[in-house]
This record gives C-alpha cells, sequence and structure tokens, in this order.
C-alpha cells in the first residue's frame, strides 16, 4: 500500500507543479498585460488548489499510516533530527507542504476578494509564486 501511495504521491507532483506553473503564468501575464480576470484564470488557481489538495492528503496518510520512513523518525525524534534524511521528511518537507497549501488557499481568497481585475492578477501572482518557490523547496532531492 505505502509504494502505491508513493507512487502516486511522487506522479501528482507534477500535475500540482504544472497547475502551479500555469496558474503563475497566468497571473504574471494579467499584470503585465492588464487583462481582465476570467473565469479560465479561477480555474486554473482552483485545479492548482485541488491538485495540492489532494496531494497533501495522500502525504498524510502515508505520514500517518504507511511510511517506515516516517514511524522511524517518530520513534527516536532526537535521533531523528541529526538525519537529515529522516529530519526531510518528518520535520521540513511536512511543514513546507503546510505551507504551500496556505499560501495557495489564501491566495484564492484574497483574489476572489480583491475589488478590481489588476489587483486579483497581482494577488494571485504574490501567492502562487510563494506557494511555488515552497513547492520547489520541499520536492525532495536524490
Amino acid at each position: 500500500m505505502h509504494n502505491t501511495l508513493l507512487i502516486i504521491h511522487s506522479l501528482l507532483r507534477w500535475a500540482i507543479l504544472l497547475t502551479g506553473i500555469w496558474a503563475f503564468v497566468r497571473a504574471l501575464k494579467g499584470v503585465n498585460g492588464k487583462t481582465p480576470y476570467t473565469a479560465g484564470d479561477n480555474k486554473t488557481s482552483l485545479f492548482f488548489s485541488i491538485s495540492l489538495d489532494v496531494q497533501f492528503l495522500i502525504g498524510l496518510l502515508m505520514y500517518f499510516a504507511t511510511s517506515p520512513l516516517i514511524k522511524t523518525a517518530l520513534s527516536d525524534m532526537g535521533a531523528a533530527m541529526k538525519d537529515s534524511t529522516l529530519r526531510f521528511f518528518a520535520v521540513e518537507h511536512t511543514t513546507m507542504a503546510i505551507i504551500a497549501l496556505v499560501l495557495v488557499h489564501i491566495g484564492r481568497s484574497k483574489v476572489k476578494k480583491a475589488p478590481t481585475d489588476a489587483q486579483k492578477h497581482k494577488r494571485a501572482l504574490i501567492f502562487y509564486g510563494l506557494a511555488l518557490l515552497v513547492i520547489l523547496m520541499l520536492i525532495p532531492r536524490p
């Protein structure tokens, strides 16, 4: 079960990156081109948010139920903090995932509440750009 979840988690990262970049580029075009904020812009950010939500749920399932790495880390957090791999997955990866998720959800809320199209694009650019930076930092590297 863990291997299946890990494969899904790994593949879904590409959906997150693609939808995040797509949302960021649309916001950038909106800011630079002074274009209206359209239903397409909203759908793009919605897909970004949904893919991140699904990824987070799968990650939580792995974290609390199936991951042998996390079970090892949680059994002795003192030792885990001295091991960069265990620390990354037990603390850093998870914390950055929560930060990215919060940025996207706050961003979507701020975009919806913005009074003008220019402000909507600007807020989307800021929040989705920050979320993408955090996401890029939380992707494990060999």
